[in-house]
């Protein structure tokens, strides 16, 4: 599907009217699922290795058990780690992997202590790990959080080295900085999930810049100063 522009999040058409949640829906142009379909059949492709298969079935299930159904219509019943705890027993997934940021330490004790609870075996490895100093990244004094002093790096390349080695099945990530969490997720080699992504000013929930994108936050959708907040 070359020369198309992908714009699924400006979609036009109303959520169940669409050609990706209706056989019947309607979509623009550019529309993937109308326009790409050798780029579907690549990816349905993939499900021809029966482990893929089975994940991608795993994860639809635990998708679906997600929610209640009851006479008022559907209501959402499990938290994130339920699901995590959940999904990992269905692929029978018994080491789990643990790169957590050291700002979130305290939270990361909790967690391992609340998976070891549920039978799981938890490798959990810090983001300062190997004590690496930052000008080994070339970074200068005046670009340090703190100048004037030692500052060790964040080492997301040996956070997934170590959880590797440790033969880890699945693992979490928490709060590991922008661009840290992107070599995380690039270099280690197990299936990964997001627990909590890092949002220093928003108490890791970067998605109410967007609930208050209309109102307290509108400079960050409109470019405005601080000032400009409501």
């Amino acid at each position: 599907m070359r020369n198309v522009e992908l714009e699924c999040a400006k979609c036009p058409v109303d959520k169940y009217g669409r050609a990706c949640d209706n056989p019947e829906g309607r979509g623009p142009g550019g529309c993937p699922t109308r326009r790409g379909q050798g780029s579907v059949d690549a990816a349905l492709a993939i499900l021809g290795n029966p482990e893929t298969l089975e994940f991608a079935r795993a994860a639809s299930v635990q998708e679906g058990e997600g929610y209640a159904r009851e006479d008022a219509g559907l209501r959402t019943v499990k938290t994130r780690f339920e699901e995590i705890c959940e999904f990992a027993g269905k692929m029978g997934f018994t080491h789990l992997g643990l790169a957590f940021c050291s700002g979130l330490i305290r939270e990361a004790e909790i967690l391992e202590r609340m998976l070891e609870g549920r039978g799981f075996r938890v490798s959990s490895v810090v983001c300062k790990v190997g004590c690496v100093p930052k000008e080994r990244i070339g970074i200068e004094d005046g670009q340090k959080i703190r100048p004037g002093g030692f500052e060790a790096m964040c080492n997301p390349l040996a956070q997934a080295e170590f959880l590797n080695r440790a033969g880890t099945e699945l693992n979490l990530v928490m709060g590991l900085c922008v661009g840290h969490d992107s070599l995380f997720l690039k270099h280690a080699r197990a299936y990964n999930t997001i627990f909590a992504v890092k949002d220093r000013v928003l108490g890791h929930n970067p998605m109410t810049a967007l609930y208050l994108s209309g109102s307290y936050y509108k400079r960050l959708a409109q470019g405005a100063s601080p000032a400009e907040d409501g």
